[in-house]
């Protein structure tokens, strides 16, 4: 059994994403009991004291294909701020729950457009509002 990666969420983004999934319906999304498991499995840190290297909300990250060293960036963000364009991936989408709180290293399945699965490592994280002090978003 591979253990599972340790997972930091800021306490604000805990309180946005705890207020998230109680105002949505227990059947609203397929990762719901997934993303419920990684927040009540969260160290919880206050904004301030967030590693610079973990995927937070609103977090850019370039990720890396581990097969092909081929790079990407995504967005994660919130179902609002999910309007469609490929380069954000909403915390609501089984792959976004499995990146919030993950470090720079750390890698994970992610399903290739078309079917089958590819694995990709978090290479660097481009911003994070904590680091930068946007802590409004």
């Amino acid at each position: 059994m591979t253990d599972k990666p340790k997972v930091i969420v800021s306490s604000q983004d805990y309180d946005r994403l705890d207020t998230l999934m109680a105002s949505l319906p227990a059947d609203s999304f397929p990762g719901r009991a997934a993303l419920q498991a990684e927040l009540d499995r969260a160290e919880v840190v206050e904004p301030h004291e967030m590693p610079a290297d973990v995927v937070t909300m609103n977090s850019t990250v370039r990720f890396v294909m581990e097969s092909t060293g081929e790079s990407f960036e995504m967005t994660l963000v919130y179902p609002r701020d999910s309007t469609g364009e490929p380069d954000r991936i909403s915390i609501v989408a089984p792959v976004g729950s499995a990146l919030l709180g993950l470090s720079v290293g750390e890698s994970i399945e992610w399903p290739r457009p078309g079917g089958g699965i590819i694995r990709v490592r978090i290479d660097k994280i481009l911003y994070q509002p904590e680091s930068a002090g946007d802590l409004h978003r």
